[in-house]
């Protein structure tokens, strides 16, 4: 009997989000041992999560007979004292993801624009796309943000800006200067989304919080994660930070209970784990070296990156990816962005990093010389 339901028209146009593929699909498909695969595919902590994390969410296991604090009123308040904010500045979502798909049920509809930049993270035009938005796709500057061109391409009906920084997939991270320019320009009824999911891997990061503390601007949501530097991917849990009118609105399309009793025990262990976040960031930023040196050694183009993860142009990235994945090394293809030369590596511990560099100097030729 064929298919003959009336979906939703804007399905049509929504492309599917493909993520970074598991080890152990990759061990089912190519007849390997789980054991001898390594995921350098999805940006996570190589380091995996804090024990104290770990400690915790195994003792909440024992509750798990009874609903979660659908208000998360401790993880909320110990992420306000963190940040300097109150409670009620702050929303909680499976994951970043789904912060997103509350900005779009706030603020998209048929006829409203959505900002957003070339090689920006995918999340962004496929939500604008399921409510219907119109996505303005603005030409990337080195392969980043061009936040001045940004500016000028919103119009009367643009609703929101969405800007990654750093920015996912690419690394790149905007001049100070510019994202002082678009905070100052954006207009007051366009929601300015910025992206800080990678904001813990910066030295010197611009510091937009303040803004919120002072309710000075009411239109920034800021959006941020465990996912990464805390590694706790697995567990789904984003945070947005804005004005409290803001974060009141965004309350009304959350789900109840959609922040589950363990995750909410990982991320408030994972807070005070503050020797944990270090390593972190000193394995990525040896990683970082490792691969940037031999990269220019080899004679490979990458693009710089702020993030824990660079992309190397490797010719066929489709074809890069599969041969890795046959020597159990799994990366992330660029084609879905429009890249297709391109393959993304996230940063990992120093023997999983030295094993894809051999394996891509096993299947990859030198480029030529210039």
């Amino acid at each position: 009997m064929p298919f003959s339901l009336p979906l939703n028209p804007a399905l049509a146009n929504v492309p599917v989000y493909l993520p970074g593929r598991p080890i152990e699909e990759v061990a089912r498909e190519l007849g390997l041992p789980a054991t001898d695969i390594i995921k350098l595919a999805s940006n996570e902590n190589p380091l995996g999560p804090s024990p104290a994390a770990l400690a915790a969410m195994q003792r909440a296991v024992a509750q798990l007979h009874l609903y979660p604090d659908g208000n998360a009123f401790y993880l909320k308040r110990k992420l306000a004292d963190k940040l300097g904010v109150e409670p009620a500045n702050i929303i909680l979502g499976n994951g970043s993801n789904e912060i997103i798909e509350f900005v779009g049920h706030a603020m998209m509809r048929p006829g409203v624009d959505v900002i957003i930049s070339q090689y920006a993270f995918a999340l962004y035009e496929i939500v604008t796309r399921l409510f219907g938005a119109n996505p303005i796709i603005v030409p990337a500057q080195d392969y980043g943000h061009d936040l001045p061109a940004m500016i000028q391409a919103i119009t009367p009906q643009t609703r929101v800006v969405y800007v990654a920084n750093p920015n996912n997939p690419t690394g790149t991270l905007a001049p100070r200067s510019d994202v002082v320019q678009l905070i100052n320009e954006v207009p007051a009824n366009v929601m300015l989304v910025m992206d800080e999911a990678y904001i813990e891997f910066l030295n010197d990061p611009v510091d937009l919080v303040p803004l919120i503390r002072t309710g000075t601007k009411p239109n920034l949501l800021i959006m941020r994660t465990f996912s990464k530097i805390f590694g706790l991917a697995g567990l789904r849990l984003g945070y947005g930070i804005g004005h409290p009118d803001l974060i009141a609105a965004l309350e009304k399309v959350r789900q109840p209970f959609n922040i589950n009793s363990i995750a909410q025990a990982g991320a408030l262990a994972a807070l005070d784990d503050v020797e944990h976040v270090h390593r972190t960031r000193v394995n990525n930023a040896q990683g970082m070296q490792f691969f940037e040196q031999n990269f220019q050694q080899m004679g490979f183009e990458f693009i710089r990156s702020a993030a824990n993860f660079l992309l190397v142009r490797v010719g066929n990235g489709q074809r890069v990816f599969n041969d890795l994945q046959k020597l159990g090394v799994i990366v992330r293809p660029m084609g879905g962005y429009q890249m297709p030369e391109w393959i993304r590596i996230s940063v990992g511990t120093a023997k999983e990093n030295a094993r894809c560099l051999a394996a891509l100097q096993q299947i990859l030729p030198p480029p030529p010389a210039k």
